[in-house]
């Protein structure tokens, strides 16, 4: 009795572990269309003293690794402190980039171009990402002489360390607005992203120096705070406007501080207690949301479940409530949930709860990891666990109807060719287009075993996003029947109708 009661006891104990791991897997609420993000920054110093080469070689194995992991955009910091990791008339070359502001890369070459293509021809989108503001950061010691805060010092001002472009000069609005039209005109980006700094972080001690601009463009204000948050929802519009006026497709992303306001300081805040954009930095994200200022919002909800100042759960709660009106992604801290416990199962850390509440969200439609490389260097086992559950099938991005909901035409003359090596290789055409929301960009690729159901809005059939018009088959002897199914996909990645064809490997 002894003995059957305990292989029952096991058996009880085996069927929990698999009931919890079924719970907690999302290989049943994959998503066809997701948002999946890595940032890439060069603040933090990862490229300095890198050759080309090096450099490039970093890259490479970066995207290869985040493209297994899932991800399918990439935001690519190019302008840290009114520089450019990019060819730019305007700005001088990064000190993040060649270690001397103003110095070009030798030997010479375009991140960012460089970066748009690797991504690409991955399947990626690449966002090119901007700081708007600031004009030093406070490691910097030597600014370049065509640096804006040298040749225009009467239009920055020096707190906590830091240069920052004045948010009450409208000159400055201009500026920042000319730099992004420049980017987007010249660079094929499917995005432009700005961060959390606009007015800077508060300082013990310290007040801006804005009693001028204050006086000189009131633009009818009497209160500091609301004169400040008009001033960045004024650039904030220009900046929406400017760029989509250049390249109606580019999409305008704004990842903002984790908390709006609190509740003790509007009815509408959070239940939390924390630095807030509203009255802090005087960003009013919702503002901009609800009247279409940006195109995607990626809140940091950079703490752990649990954290007593600010919550994990229920900030995602309040910005799925509040700040849906537009696409919404979540900004992950790959290392902070990785070494936080999850409160309810002290075993584990917090990634898979985490992950439930994002399924959880209407609202949420993806999420963006803080960092890449913290993802790709795999701590905690969050790229495994991305790579083999959570983002395990390909996912293409949400929609953005507001901008652009018509599919293009179906791809044309689909047909397997056996080349002269062996390999068996799948073409199609372009489909016809008269504007650029007609223009196929990419193609999806579907596989079908035979007898299968074919179904498109299942994400597990999708081989390949590609921006190729044709793609190499796993050919074996001639004698497995697949079926292939092709869609074309817009600059939006509305897609298009199907079209198939049996082909056998």
């Amino acid at each position: 009795m002894k003995r059957v009661f305990g292989n029952r006891w096991v058996l009880l104990l085996c069927l929990s572990f698999i009931l919890l791991h079924l719970s907690l897997s999302p290989m049943t609420a994959q998503k066809k269309r997701e948002f999946r993000g890595a940032w890439i920054q060069c603040v933090n110093g990862q490229f300095q003293g890198l050759s080309t080469e090096k450099m490039q070689q970093t890259l490479s194995y970066q995207l290869d690794e985040l493209q297994r992991d899932g991800v399918n955009a990439i935001i690519f910091q190019v302008r840290p402190e009114c520089d450019a990791l990019y060819q730019s008339s305007i700005e001088p070359w990064s000190r993040f980039l060649t270690g001397q502001q103003g110095r070009a890369p030798q030997p010479y070459w375009d991140p960012l171009q460089w970066m748009i293509d690797q991504c690409h021809a991955r399947g990626m989108e690449l966002h090119a990402w901007i700081n708007p503001y600031r004009a030093k950061t406070k490691s910097t010691a030597a600014l370049s002489a065509q640096h804006i805060a040298v040749q225009h010092p009467e239009r920055c001002f020096d707190y906590d360390g830091l240069k920052i472009l004045n948010p009450g000069i409208p000159e400055n609005r201009d500026y920042i607005c000319m730099v992004a039209k420049d980017i987007v005109t010249r660079y094929d980006v499917d995005g432009i992203h700005m961060d959390d700094y606009f007015y800077p972080y508060p300082a013990a001690g310290q007040q801006i120096p804005d009693d001028v601009q204050f006086r000189q463009y009131p633009n009818g204000f009497s209160n500091r705070g609301d004169w400040r948050r008009n001033n960045v929802n004024l650039f904030i519009r220009q900046f929406y406007e400017t760029v989509h006026q250049a390249k109606p497709w580019v999409k305008v992303g704004i990842s903002p501080f984790g908390i709006y306001r609190n509740k003790r300081s509007a009815d509408i805040g959070s239940q939390t207690n924390g630095l807030q954009n509203y009255d802090d930095l005087y960003a009013d994200v919702l503002l901009w949301v609800n009247n279409g200022w940006l195109d995607y919002c990626v809140p940091q909800l950079y703490w752990e479940i649990g954290h007593k100042s600010a919550d994990y759960a229920t900030l995602i709660q309040w910005w799925n409530q509040y700040a849906s009106a537009r696409p919404l992604y979540i900004g992950e801290d790959v290392e902070r949930t990785v070494k936080a416990t999850d409160p309810q199962r002290p075993g584990q850390h917090q990634q898979p709860a985490k992950r439930a509440l994002t399924e959880q969200m209407p609202g949420v439609k993806g999420s963006v990891l803080w960092y890449a490389k913290a993802a790709v260097d795999n701590v905690g086992n969050y790229g495994t666990m991305l790579r083999q559950y959570y983002w395990r099938y390909p996912a293409l991005q949400p929609q953005m109807a507001f901008l652009d909901n018509a599919a293009p035409k179906k791809p044309r003359k689909l047909k397997p060719v056996l080349m002269e090596d062996g390999n068996l290789v799948l073409f199609w055409t372009a489909p016809r287009s008269k504007k650029w929301s007609d223009e196929a960009t990419r193609y999806v690729v579907y596989c079908f075993a035979q007898g299968e159901t074919i179904n498109t809005d299942d994400p597990s059939h999708i081989v390949a996003i590609t921006p190729q018009t044709f793609l190499r088959l796993p050919y074996i002897d001639g004698t497995h029947r697949y079926t292939y199914v092709v869609t074309a996909l817009d600059r939006l990645q509305n897609e298009s109708k199907p079209v198939k064809k049996t082909v056998k490997l």
